[in-house]
Order: structure tokens, then sequence, then C-alpha cells
């Protein structure tokens, strides 16, 4: 089972997350949730989802 974001924002993030930690896994995954945030505008809530997503990944 897969947990889905909801919103359409909160999904391009976890895709542009996910692309960027493939191309190179070295990249802190705290600056590009915090990239990511300011790129698709999320709100802190939807922030700290991503944090614990790719945590937990």
């Amino acid at each position: 089972m897969s947990i889905q974001p909801e919103g359409e924002d909160l999904r391009k993030a976890v895709k542009w997350i996910s692309e960027q930690r493939q191309s190179d896994s070295t990249k802190n995954l705290e600056k590009l949730v915090n990239e990511a945030s300011l790129m698709f505008n999320l709100s802190p809530k939807d922030e700290a989802f991503l944090s614990r997503f790719f945590q937990e990944k």
C-alpha cells in the first residue's frame, strides 16, 4: 500500500524530490524539502509531510 499525497503541488514536489535524489543520492534531504516547499508553494504541514515521507522510505 502506498501513501498518496493530496494536492497537485504536493504530488509534483514528491516527484521532483524523487528525481533529484535519483540523479544524486548524496543531496541533502532537508535542503531538497525546503527547495520543493518554496518551488511548489507548500504549506508547513505539506513540508512536514515531505520530510516524513522521504525519511520513512
